[in-house]
């Protein structure tokens, strides 16, 4: 069975060789248009077939782990919610590398954590690679874009299932380096390639402490494995330390405060690419790692305090910064920061139950909204609000799926993010320690702020008067069209998918459903997508946001965040760069300057005695030999 999972992994990176390689065939000669098709066919083939396969083995793979028996083998996750669905486990070491200190295990686990984001990861990608082949069929650089998603893919289920810490971060600096080229897909643009950087430096920021995170539980534990290190008796103040130093990558890759600021940036890439992010690799690999070792994080409580808090002002800060945004991505990615912020608060709480379960029913949801929302884009040209508008005529099987989609944000039955919302409210309600009301309060603000964003987003853009208009350079890959169609089918399909999950999966936590807690945050939600219905409803032109009276332009540039850190960091960094490239000019430039024109002058005295003149030489000859000849007379 540990062969079925290492093919999980690697049938997608097979796919992205595959695809690689194709994009640098035929060599020679300029490409046609023809070519370009027959190229761009080609990639979307070696993408999606395996891609498709690695789903079928993630499903094969559930269904044996749901009808197995455990084999023996520890559990390693704090609850038994996923270990209840997914019984089986398996196990295997492919290869051992000895370090002379702690030894790196090539090491694969499959359980019920890792099938649940096994078939997520494999779902979503599949849909993502589908849709793309509508998307981005007129991009020419389309091969490389389709076997960089599949090389995202294969790293993001070597994470899932990755049974040792090391074998799990290579994975994890695979996804980094493959954000930053999707992101920067459009690099001509200079605002693409500069969201792309910056994702990629601000996580490897997060990165470096969770290396010496890894070094740290590794070193204490004598192993890498992960079931060695959660067995491993490891001290209590060593244990903080390293999940703190955990918590630093976690922030970073799932756009935690004060790490989150690339997030919404990076949706100047491509909007399939958003879907993937958001969905299912980037962004949900940091909740998951602090799942598959939450029982180290329960023994270092002022971590989970440090969480608990980060997750309280990143849950609210982010929902009020999607409220005043214009532009239709980057709503859901403020949205995305705040739902990841409720599966912080779920964890800080104490249920990796609920936190995972509202991760499975967010990938669900968000998936959807993100390709509805390339569905829209592609539609009208733009990806802002303002150019949208009464969309629901031209545009009803998207209208139908995102409101869907918008439904399981605002956490309305029976969508699937009212049950996994419920279950994080009711986890952090039913929680102690001294910040719970904190958090308690946050949340239950962040329901109605997210009603309202949810609501504004989902009025401006299908409802009102139409606002669509042609634009004189629409973003790239997109295209207008203005007569009334959808967009075309492989774009469609993989929305009515994940229209399904995003509507039905709720329907799992169902039984443990607190209706107390539910009935108040559907109140609350309610009352903020209402309020924000009364503002659209007296003034159909206008935006909503306005509501937010003299906080809307706050709320809209994120609270300053990034202002504040160009004046903290980026200026002063700047400035010593300056200072150093001036001292190198004059110093070290200067030095060496300087000695090579001392070594001119010196060589104009030597170049005397070596002028070719043979009296010159002679006379030489002949006063040495009389200046020796005076000193031997003297000396003797």
């Amino acid at each position: 069975m540990i062969t079925v999972v290492a093919l999980i992994v690697l049938l997608p990176f097979a796919g992205a060789v595959a695809g690689l390689l194709g994009s640098r065939w035929p060599r020679g000669g300029s490409r046609t248009e023809e070519s370009n098709r027959v190229a761009n066919r080609r990639a979307a083939w070696s993408a999606i077939v395996p891609a498709s396969a690695s789903l079928a083995l993630t499903a094969w793979l559930a269904v044996w782990s749901a009808g197995a028996l455990p084999r023996g083998s520890v559990s390693w996750s704090g609850g038994e919610f996923w270990s209840g669905l997914f019984p089986g486990a398996t196990e295997g070491t492919l290869t051992l590398v000895e370090t002379g200190s702690v030894p790196i295990s090539f090491t694969l686990r499959a359980d019920g954590l890792s099938v649940l984001l096994g078939m997520l990861v494999a779902v979503v990608a599949l849909a993502v690679q589908v849709y793309s082949v509508g998307y981005m069929r007129d991009d020419p650089r389309y091969p490389s874009y389709s076997a960089f998603i599949s090389l995202f893919t294969s790293a993001m289920s070597l994470v899932v299932f990755a049974g040792d810490l090391i074998v799990l971060y290579a994975g994890w600096e695979i996804m980094g380096l493959c954000s930053y080229l999707l992101i920067g897909h459009w690099w001509e643009d200079r605002a693409n390639s500069r969201a792309a950087v910056k994702a990629f430096l601000v996580t490897r920021l997060g990165d470096v402490g969770f290396l010496f995170g890894i070094f740290t539980l590794g070193v204490a534990a004598g192993s890498f494995r992960i079931g060695d290190v959660l067995r491993a008796d490891i001290p209590t103040g060593t244990l903080v330390t390293a999940t703190m130093l955990l918590l630093a990558g976690v922030a970073g890759k799932s756009a935690q405060a004060p790490l989150h600021t690339w997030l919404p940036d990076a949706m100047a890439g491509p909007t399939p690419i958003s879907a993937l992010i958001h969905a299912a690799t980037m962004v949900a690999a940091g909740i998951f790692i602090v799942a598959r070792l939450y029982p180290l994080f329960l023994g270092a409580q002022p971590t989970l305090d440090v969480l608990g808090v980060v997750a309280a002002v990143g849950m609210l800060g982010a929902a009020l910064a999607a409220l005043a945004q214009n532009d239709l991505k980057r709503v859901l990615a403020y949205s995305t920061i705040s739902q990841l912020a409720y599966m912080a608060a779920a964890l800080a709480a104490g249920s990796d139950q609920a936190a995972i379960f509202h991760l499975l029913t967010h990938g669900a949801f968000k998936a959807l909204l993100f390709l509805c929302a390339g569905v829209v884009i592609h539609h009208v040209g733009s990806n802002r609000m303002s150019h949208m508008g009464g969309l629901r005529t031209a545009l009803p099987f998207t209208f139908a799926a995102m409101t869907i989609g918008f439904a399981a944000l605002m956490g309305l039955p029976p969508a699937g993010g009212f049950f996994s919302k419920d279950a994080v409210i009711a986890a952090i309600e039913h929680s102690h320690g001294p910040a719970q009301p904190f958090l308690y309060g946050s949340a239950l603000l962040t329901v109605g702020v997210t009603g309202a964003y949810a609501a504004r987003a989902w009025l401006r853009t299908f409802f009102g008067p139409s606002r669509v208009e042609p634009l004189p350079e629409p973003p790239p890959g997109t295209a207008h069209v203005f007569d009334g169609r959808e967009a075309p089918k492989s774009m469609l399909w993989p929305v009515g998918v994940l229209a399904v999950p995003a509507l039905l999966l709720g329907f799992a936590g169902l039984p443990d459903v607190d209706w107390g807690s539910a009935a108040v945050s559907l109140l609350v939600a309610l009352l903020g997508a209402g309020g924000v219905y009364a503002f659209w409803r007296s003034a159909p032109r206008q935006d909503p946001a306005r509501m937010l009276g003299p906080f809307r332009v706050v709320c809209e540039r994120a609270f300053y965040v990034d202002e504040l850190y160009r004046s903290l960091f980026a200026r002063p960094v700047l400035r010593l760069a300056r200072a150093v490239a001036r001292a190198d000019g004059q110093l070290v430039d200067g030095a060496v300057r300087g000695s090579g024109r001392l070594t001119i002058r010196l060589s104009g005295f030597v170049r005397l005695a070596q002028n070719g003149n043979t009296q010159l030489y002679v006379t030489g000859l002949l006063a040495g030999l009389l200046l020796i000849t005076v000193a031997a007379v003297v000396l003797a």
